[in-house]
């Protein structure tokens, strides 16, 4: 009896140690991302999981694939949907549709700078809740710099400069580099590069960080000083649903806690290393074109229609035309706002407005 007795007692303690290993491992999390690993939103991401998995003292680990070896741009809101990766960082052009609401931070509408964008994105976010991201827990959103028109051997100096081109441009940028009189190519930017070199496309509205950050501005010799019109591509970070649910509240709350006070840092990069793109261009021999007031106001006509296609799109999926007014106002709004605090918090920009 007492054999048996100690026996039962041996195997409750095997059990219990082996519940409580079961129970002290890390819940494992696969982070996307296109970029490649030297890019800043790659160097960014390494630092934000590092700094997460540290602050959850080991409750969860997240572990960064870069360079598009887990999922591409184009494949990543449905490979966090499917499983495939827990958290993935990619832009709504990539996936024209999927996100209409959010796509209004993609209209040319005016932003000047890709930390103004992304305090915009987010009060958007925050205000209008759009279900486009039902699907998901959106961890962060984040906007580039602004996109201005570079070409390889022709400098772009007015609107008729533009005509015959082939730009790239992806989703409603695609439609803005039709608009303004080129030729809109979908080309991934991992895929620019050799895009540029083999003669594929002439050029790319993007910003000017991508110069270095791809290395385009070693092929580029031209960036046209178009920011006036104001778009930029808006990103994000989401996480997949069942994925976030399933986690403890108090990994939830660190988590998001943390993913605000993150995007702000990551904001300011942008920033930053559109600063430092331009500085990489110039070096390499690269011109930037300067464009008068008045051709900059021509740009920024030439664009509209991008924003009334826009309000033509929501309405055909169900939404009132007044609340697509009042939700460009807003953004709108919120740009004058931003504007004025990121002078006043002295943030680095590449453009003096």
């Amino acid at each position: 009896m007492r054999k048996a007795g100690l026996t039962a007692l041996v195997v409750s303690i095997v059990f219990s140690a082996y519940s409580f290993t079961f129970a002290a491992e890390p819940v494992k999390l696969k982070f996307a991302n296109y970029f490649p690993p030297t890019h800043m939103n790659s160097v960014m991401m390494g630092k934000f999981s590092e700094e997460l998995n540290k602050k959850l003292a080991g409750k969860v680990e997240l572990t960064q694939y870069t360079g598009s070896t887990l999922l591409s741009a184009p494949k990543m809101a449905a490979g966090v949907t499917s499983g495939i990766a827990d958290i993935g960082l990619s832009n709504l052009a990539y996936t024209r549709g999927r996100f209409p609401v959010m796509e209004i931070m993609d209209l040319p509408l005016g932003f000047p700078s890709g930390w103004i964008a992304t305090h915009v994105a987010n009060d958007f976010y925050n205000k209008f809740k759009p279900k486009d991201f039902d699907a998901y827990h959106v961890l962060m959103l984040s906007d580039s710099s602004i996109n201005v028109i570079q070409t390889l051997n022709k400098p772009v100096k007015t609107l008729e400069d533009m005509k015959g081109l082939k730009i790239r441009g992806t989703g409603r940028l695609g439609d803005m580099v039709k608009a303004l009189g080129a030729t809109p190519i979908p080309i991934e930017t991992p895929d620019l590069y050799d895009s540029l070199k083999r003669g594929v496309i002439e050029g790319a509205m993007l910003p000017l960080e991508t110069l270095k950050g791809f290395k385009t501005g070693e092929l580029l010799k031209y960036a046209t000083a178009s920011w006036k019109v104001g778009s930029a591509y808006c990103f994000y970070v989401v996480m997949n649903k069942q994925k976030w649910d399933s986690l403890p509240p108090d990994v939830q709350k660190v988590i998001d806690e943390f993913s605000r006070e993150f995007t702000e840092r990551w904001a300011v990069e942008w920033n930053k290393i559109d600063i430092v793109g331009r500085d990489f261009f110039i070096a390499k021999g690269g011109q930037i074109v300067p464009i008068s007031d008045a051709e900059s106001a021509r740009w920024v006509k030439a664009a509209e229609p991008v924003i009334e296609d826009y309000k033509k799109d929501l309405v055909s999926k169900g939404h009132k035309a007044g609340d697509i007014d009042g939700w460009l106002s807003f953004v709108r709004e919120r740009i004058e706002y931003w504007k004025g605090q990121e002078k006043i918090q002295k943030i680095p920009t590449s453009y003096q407005y």
